[in-house]
């Protein structure tokens, strides 16, 4: 029997130390794995990434014919595509552009645009100096027509009584030599504002607002299908507003010294030729109440026969009454409709209701009206320019008027000539 060396005296003592051993190296080894497994997880999963890249190309190569041949179809869908107007638009915009950039440079637009540019600083006779040297010089200029109705404009921006009557003279020049050109519009449309600008006061002279009126109305009739027309309409609405003044003013001085004939002819005359008028509730209820008038003088004359006096009453009467039927009609917005509605009453006349065309054609008119602000008040009083502050901005101003109504010469020719009838 073989006997080999041992340190253990038994097997048994030998595998009992081996599980000891065993034992107490178990935590440390444990240890040892966790921080070993911490320290080696970059380089494990590393060769994973690489590993899941070339895949990853793979896949995105094999799917990327797909995808691009979708994302170019997509492409070519929002792509706008121009038509050929868009094409030649922008092609001619190009050209105009490069065309004014070459005529900027033309001697006859340089002496045009310096003398636009001294109008506007005022210095006036500059500007006009260089548009005449323009006509003279370049008599085939495209600036002609221009230059033309440039030193008209120069002269109306200067102003001065005799500054505007060289622009009336220039203006209407202009409109002599290029009458279909659209710039005719504007010049006659000038001409009004020339006078418009001198209008003065309705108990002053009226002569300036008669010539502003029957420009405006040329410029209408002349010009129907210009831009301008609606602001032409406008200033004609402000100066009939000054014509009626002064007819009504006078018609109510005439009243005051109760000639009734004359009061109603002037008041007859505003009826009739300025329907638009602010106070046409005012003129319609004065006017019956000077008819009335002339029936109570013809009611106090014992002298007429009965007969002739009670057709004469009757035709005053009944003039009264449609003045304040056509105030209660036509004019119920305004602000004097009580008034005739009053009178009608106690003439023991029914008193009619307005259609509802009829309410809503006043309320229109009188919600066009303006309003007076404190800047319009200080106008009126430090300028002293016509009141045109309350003139209609709606309806169609008369481009004719009637025929004036006239009064008798005296009381008597009038009352002969109505017991005639």
């Amino acid at each position: 029997m073989n006997h080999r060396f041992s340190f253990f005296p038994s097997v048994r003592a030998a595998v009992l130390a081996g599980a000891t051993v065993a034992m107490m190296a178990a935590p440390a080894l444990t240890y040892a794995q966790s921080t070993g497994a911490a320290q080696t997880t970059p380089d494990t999963t590393a060769p994973a990434q690489d590993t899941a890249a070339p895949a990853q190309t793979d896949a995105t190569l094999q799917a990327s014919p797909d995808a691009s041949g979708k994302k170019d179809k997509k492409n070519k869908e929002d792509k706008v595509v121009q038509s050929k107007d868009t094409k030649r638009h922008m092609k001619d915009s190009k050209k105009t552009d490069a065309m004014a950039e070459a005529d900027a440079k033309l001697p006859d637009r340089q002496l045009y645009d310096k003398a636009l540019i001294a109008t506007k600083k005022g210095h006036f006779d500059v500007a006009r100096l260089d548009l005449q040297t323009l006509l003279n010089t370049y008599p085939d200029s495209q600036y002609q027509m221009k230059a033309k109705l440039a030193i008209a404009d120069s002269w109306y921006r200067e102003g001065g009584t005799a500054a505007l009557t060289q622009a009336e003279q220039e203006y209407k020049d202009f409109i002599t030599f290029f009458p279909n050109a659209p710039e005719a519009a504007e010049a006659q449309m000038r001409v009004g504002d020339i006078y418009f600008r001198q209008m003065d006061k309705p108990d002053r002279d009226y002569s300036k607002a008669l010539h502003a009126q029957d420009e405006y109305r040329l410029m209408l009739q002349q010009f129907p299908d210009s831009t301008l027309v609606p602001e032409a309409k406008q200033r004609l609405r402000e100066v009939q507003e000054v014509l009626a003044t002064r007819e009504a003013e006078i018609a109510a001085f005439y009243g005051t010294h109760e000639n009734w004939p004359a009061t109603i002819a002037r008041y007859q005359t505003v009826a009739d030729t300025y329907p638009q008028f602010s106070r046409m509730d005012d003129v319609l209820v004065a006017l019956g109440d000077a008819y009335a008038s002339e029936a109570r003088i013809v009611r106090s004359q014992p002298q007429l026969p009965e007969g002739a006096k009670a057709r004469l009453v009757k035709i005053y009467d009944d003039r009264a009454i449609a003045a304040y039927r056509k105030v209660a009609l036509e004019h119920s917005a305004s602000p004097h409709v009580e008034d005739a509605r009053d009178r009608l009453a106690a003439m023991n006349v029914p008193i009619p209701t307005p259609t509802p065309e009829q309410a809503a054609a006043s309320a229109a008119l009188e919600n066009s009206r303006g309003q007076y602000h404190i800047q319009d008040r200080a106008k009126l009083i430090i300028l002293r320019r016509p009141d045109t502050v309350l003139a209609a901005h709606s309806g169609e101003p008369p481009l004719v008027d009637p025929k004036a109504t006239l009064a008798p010469a005296s009381y008597e020719r009038y009352r002969r000539t109505m017991l005639r009838l």
